[in-house]
């Protein structure tokens, strides 16, 4: 058997139990020893029933003095057990014949089970017990008992039988040890067998508080391994990326020089330094893997802008693709700005694009003419042929998968070359998670506004106080500015207590029938809403109705006011992308946070935050610790990162000796191979396109 086989071969285990099994991610032996436990019971010591205290999970054992049925509001089995150091009662509401019968005064008895607070003292209900006619009742465990995680029709004591089945394979087998002797030595690792087993029996002395949080030295040598499997796995997925080569793009100046001129302001030092990197990594024969993070309203377009500029410069294409039409159009406006002047063509290619609009962009796009290309994730499609593409710019690439953006190398001139990429994202990125989910990316960050930003007041307001809130956007739509309410589902929904957008709209109608209303929805028609967004930016609406689908791309700097609905339910990082909606002229701004009571401990930490800080990276840290990392990338992304025993929030800082062992393994492609296999199987390397 090797740590390969399947559990089917293990005794006891057939079709349906392995159908169980699986639910749990369970599919081989080694599975099974990587099914670690989430706490542990002492069954080790029996405690005195006097010593008890609520909420104590222990064994204890006596004599049965009393034992009958008590009918009550459910009929119940109450057998008073005794141990010369008090008293304690066994509660059974379901009981056959045989097991009153088992339980008869008399008998000595070994229990475990949660002590709780009873009608008449301390008591257990339902515990695992042992009855004898003798006090030789079995020895007590020699080590803490583990408790897995579970499925329906699953109990504890079939998986822990499956495991020690698995355990004593593991004593005998060879469960290979991949990570070298000298390496374990320097971060003090302990050996991959001894962890394994320590972990699923820890002895009587553990610590059971270290075991609890994760942080004892048998599950970090787990956790470690497995950090380390993911970063291999993206880092052979960059050799790959790069390994095809990319066009050499040098700067020339011809178009980028006039660019900067004709902008009506001066780049910030962080757009400045920024710039100066992605222009280094364009100069190179290699891919760039760029990600450029920076808060709402920094400036990255300006940098994408100069990218694809000298794309162009060496006769390629650049195209910006983005996750929404609104945010595409967006980009489409300002490019069209920017570049016409510049004698650049700029094509444009969306879902809405349709009939023979679309098959000249198409056409344009295929002959060369379209210099750069903006469009939503539609630049995927086969249809799209680029002429040569040398740059493509991602904005928002949590929305896409990573195989989505790996395809573009077959957007590269006749698939040789590899275009280069730059990724942009306005939603800060903890640096754990950049360690981890990017670490096949190279990362720039724009840590500076540029001047005239004016910071947003939050403030945060029950429903309650709805009428005050009304009243507010009254007086700032009345000084002539405009304002944004957001609700978080459009169709009306008891369950979840949230207004629905129409419902909202219908209601600000009546309360405020002097201003201009218009509605945005995820459900209304392309053409609907960017309709409705021109009437928003032109000023011909006062106030704008949404739901998060203004999250991205908005931009209206008379735009000051925003009030969101039921903040609670959205994510830190979604809400801190919504009010970098407002704060973009030089107007005072708010944002009003208007929650339904009562607030969940979680609820009040997230606003809390809110109101607290507009940095970008504390609150995507603080998103991190409460939601964490599958949620913060965005669920496109969590197949990237599940990870069965480490965890990014805890195991943070382990990332910086991952990267260094993973540099060191660099030349072992044999280990890399049998590491990654161990972890992510062979099905899961996102390194397949």
């Amino acid at each position: 058997m090797s740590s390969a086989t399947d559990i089917i071969s293990l005794k006891g285990v057939g079709a349906a139990l392995a159908l169980k099994l699986e639910r749990l991610g369970i599919h081989t032996i080694q599975d099974l020893l990587f099914h670690l436990p989430l706490r542990y019971q002492d069954r080790t010591r029996i405690l005195p029933i006097g010593s008890l205290r609520p909420g104590d999970e222990c064994v204890i054992q006596g004599e049965i003095r009393a034992s009958d049925i008590v009918m009550g509001k459910r009929r119940s089995l109450l057998c008073r057990i005794q141990d010369g150091t008090g008293t304690l009662t066994l509660r059974f509401f379901h009981f056959s014949a045989a097991q009153k019968q088992q339980l008869s005064t008399g008998k000595a008895i070994r229990c475990f089970g949660e002590v709780r607070p009873g009608p008449s003292g301390l008591e257990m209900v339902h515990p695992e017990y042992r009855a004898s006619t003798s006090d030789d009742l079995t020895p007590v465990e020699e080590a803490l008992t583990p408790v897995y995680p579970m499925t329906e029709g699953l109990q504890q004591n079939r998986v822990r039988s499956l495991i020690t089945q698995a355990l004593m394979w593991l004593e005998t087998g060879h469960l290979p040890e991949l990570l070298p002797e000298s390496l374990r030595q320097r971060w003090k690792l302990p050996d991959l067998r001894d962890a394994l087993l320590y972990l699923h029996a820890p002895p009587v002395d553990a610590d059971q508080h270290l075991l609890l949080e994760g942080r004892h030295p048998a599950q970090r040598r787990l956790a470690f391994e497995e950090l380390l499997a993911h970063h291999l796995t993206l880092m052979k997925l960059r050799h790959r990326v790069q390994e095809s080569g990319a066009p050499r793009l040098p700067y020339h100046g011809q178009l980028c020089t006039p660019f900067l001129e004709q902008l009506p302001f001066s780049l910030t030092q962080a757009q400045e330094r920024v710039s100066r990197e992605v222009t280094a990594d364009l100069n190179k024969a290699i891919p760039m893997l760029r990600l450029v993070q920076g808060d709402v309203g920094s400036g990255k377009t300006v940098v994408a802008a100069l990218a694809a500029l000298q794309a162009v410069e060496n006769g390629f294409q650049a195209a910006v693709m983005a996750p929404t039409e609104i945010l595409a159009e967006q980009h489409y406006i300002n490019f069209t700005q920017w570049m016409e002047p510049l004698g650049v063509k700029i094509a444009w290619l969306a879902g809405k694009v349709k009939g023979k609009q679309r098959l000249a962009q198409l056409a344009s796009i295929a002959d060369g003419s379209a210099q750069i290309v903006v469009g939503t994730h539609a630049l995927f499609q086969d249809e799209v042929r680029f002429y040569n593409l040398g740059l493509a710019v991602i904005d928002e690439q949590h929305r896409f998968g990573v195989h989505q953006r790996l395809s573009l190398r077959e957007k590269g001139r006749d698939g040789q070359k590899t275009p280069h990429q730059l990724i942009m994202t306005a939603t800060p990125i903890p640096r754990t998670l950049t360690m981890s989910a990017y670490a096949d990316l190279d990362c720039s960050i724009i840590d500076e506004l540029p001047p005239g930003r004016t910071p947003v007041s939050t403030v945060v307001i029950a429903d309650s106080r709805r009428d005050q809130v009304i009243e507010r956007v009254r007086a700032a739509c009345n000084e002539g500015r405009q304002a944004y309410w957001v609700c978080t589902l459009i169709e009306e929904s008891e369950a979840l207590q949230c207004q629905a957008a129409e419902v909202a709209e219908a209601t600000l109608r009546e309360l405020l029938p002097e201003l201009r209303i218009g509605l945005v929805h995820g459900r209304m028609k392309a053409q609907e809403k960017a309709d409705v967004m021109q009437c928003f930016k032109s000023a011909e609406l006062d106030l704008l109705v949404a739901t998060t689908v203004i999250e991205v791309g908005v931009d209206v700097p008379n735009a000051s006011v925003m009030i969101i609905e039921n903040p609670e339910r959205l994510g830190l990082s979604q809400l801190h992308q919504l009010r970098g909606r407002v704060g973009r002229g030089s107007v005072e701004s708010f944002c009003v946070l208007m929650y339904h009571a009562p607030l969940s401990k979680q609820g009040r930490e997230r606003l809390a935050v809110m109101r607290e800080t507009t940095d970008g990276f504390k609150i995507a840290e603080k998103d991190l610790e409460l939601r964490g990392p599958g949620e913060v990338l965005g669920t496109r992304q969590t197949g990237m990162m599940q990870f069965r025993i480490a965890d990014l929030q805890r195991d943070g800082d382990l990332l910086e000796r991952v990267r260094q062992v993973a540099a060191q393994l660099e030349q072992q492609p044999d280990l890399i191979e049998a590491v990654t296999r161990r972890w992510l199987g062979q099905g899961e390397e996102y390194g397949h396109v």
